[in-house]
């Protein structure tokens, strides 16, 4: 029993995460980023990788210089490939490794288009269209997608890359 609720007692870090990210979506970008600075101090370089995973995802969100936010995604990469199943678990049971890969190269996608690097970030739009068959069929997952689809245009890949024709996401008369 003790360690049933142990497995269900909230994640401290992720809750500080998560407050943080409140914050920087609430407009102060700045603070956010100090915050999140000082909690990437306490986890430490080989700390907890779903907390270093998450923090830096969101930490490269607060950067203006495309190479800082390069830097910090290609360290959620790097933590989300020491992931594991079941310690993400532990944490959300309903979602699984493989569904971080398509942000998390969409993210680095992203970074190399500001970095005018289009061979790498056609590169990392390519895996997250092929890790995006592993996301659900929700608005997250649409979400992910919708955004493969849009960086693919601008960079005039088109769709070609991958299987399936996504476009846009539906509309409701």
């Amino acid at each position: 029993m003790a360690e049933r609720q142990e497995q269900t007692a909230p994640d401290a870090v992720m809750t500080r995460i998560g407050q943080v990210v409140m914050l920087h979506h609430a407009g102060d970008r700045e603070e956010a980023r100090h915050r999140f600075l000082d909690l990437w101090a306490e986890i430490g370089e080989d700390g907890d990788p779903l907390h270093r995973c998450t923090l830096a995802h969101y930490m490269a969100d607060t950067h203006d210089d495309p190479s800082d936010e390069l830097a910090w995604d290609l360290r959620a990469l790097t933590a989300a490939e020491e992931l594991t199943d079941d310690r993400l678990a532990e944490h959300e049971s309903t979602l699984a490794v493989r569904a971080l890969y398509p942000s998390l190269h969409l993210n680095l996608a992203a970074d190399y288009v500001k970095l005018d690097r289009s061979d790498a970030a056609r590169t990392h739009l390519r895996r997250a269209r092929g890790a995006a068959e592993s996301l659900a069929d929700d608005s997250y997952g649409d979400g992910v997608r919708a955004a493969i689809s849009r960086l693919e245009l601008r960079l005039g890949e088109g769709g070609s890359s991958g299987t399936g024709g996504w476009g846009p996401p539906r509309q409701r008369p």
